[in-house]
């Protein structure tokens, strides 16, 4: 079946796409994050197969959309986005995490389409500041998206960048949250919880929307309003769960970064297998 580039379905079955080609880069390289990978699929599907106003034959656009993955441990589906919106071949995702490779482990700058070399956590939401301050000073019209993993908010230059955006009114700056509840050994609200977390946003003078992070058609709402909004920037609470796809993995604090067995690896790719361009 063939379906129209941005598209519901097309952006739900592109998740899928991408789902698969993360679980074949963390499989075959040993490596990668492969729980906080699935539950963003359908985040990055939706920005770069909808929102994101970017040339791939042109990455360095002066005019183009910004994306900050701060949570760079994600970088295989990251990397795996990037391939098929066309910064580079498909057939690149097999140089994952090699030596000589732009794709490293976490985000580079030499890969095309990489706005932020990332990966330290807590950095990327005072990088996306600079950039959305850079634009209203430079009178450019792009949007800066960051992603954030919830467990990486608990650092503090995070929030120290939430006052900085509110006080120069960056309403051209979109967070994202990937609230998956998960974070390196175990749950968020055991470790060091974040609720209410709405509320916090809000007390920062922050726009907050909240979505279904794995509902493609809550979240193009959800991000276009925040898109919408003037006087400053905005933040969408995507609630997600980690290791989304794969029902052996969903929920599991274990698959933060766990490498899957031979077993595992062919059992998770039928089952990805199944929904890609299907109707599951």
């Amino acid at each position: 079946m063939i379906m129209e580039e941005g598209t519901v379905q097309y952006i739900e079955d592109m998740a899928h796409k991408l789902r698969l080609h993360a679980l074949r880069m963390v499989y075959e390289r040993r490596y990668g994050h492969i729980g906080g990978c699935f539950s963003l699929a359908e985040i990055l599907s939706c920005l770069y197969f909808h929102f994101l106003r970017i040339d791939p034959q042109n990455p360095d656009w002066e005019e183009r959309d910004r994306l900050i993955l701060s949570k760079g441990h994600a970088a295989p589906i990251y990397y795996a986005a990037l391939a098929e919106r066309g910064y580079f071949s498909v057939k690149e995702l097999d140089t994952f995490a090699t030596g000589g490779s732009f794709l490293e482990g976490h985000p580079d700058m030499r890969a095309p389409g990489v706005d932020m070399s990332s990966g330290s956590l807590g950095m990327g939401l005072s990088v996306g500041v600079g950039m959305a301050m850079g634009a209203k000073l430079l009178g450019k019209g792009f949007l800066t998206y960051v992603i954030l993993g919830d467990g990486e908010i608990q650092e503090g230059q995070v929030w120290e960048a939430m006052l900085v955006a509110v006080r120069y009114r960056l309403d051209n700056l979109i967070a994202i949250v990937d609230y998956n509840k998960h974070q390196l050994m175990d749950r968020i609200d055991r470790t060091l919880p974040l609720e209410p977390l709405r509320e916090k946003w809000v007390a920062f003078n922050w726009e907050v929307f909240e979505a279904d992070g794995h509902d493609v058609e809550a979240l193009v709402d959800t991000i276009g309003r925040a898109i919408k909004v003037n006087g400053r920037p905005s933040v969408v609470i995507a609630h997600t769960v980690k290791g989304k796809g794969v029902s052996f993995m969903e929920g599991l604090p274990e698959w933060h970064n766990k490498v899957p067995t031979g077993e595992e690896y062919r059992e998770a790719k039928a089952e990805l297998s199944r929904k890609v361009f299907s109707n599951e």
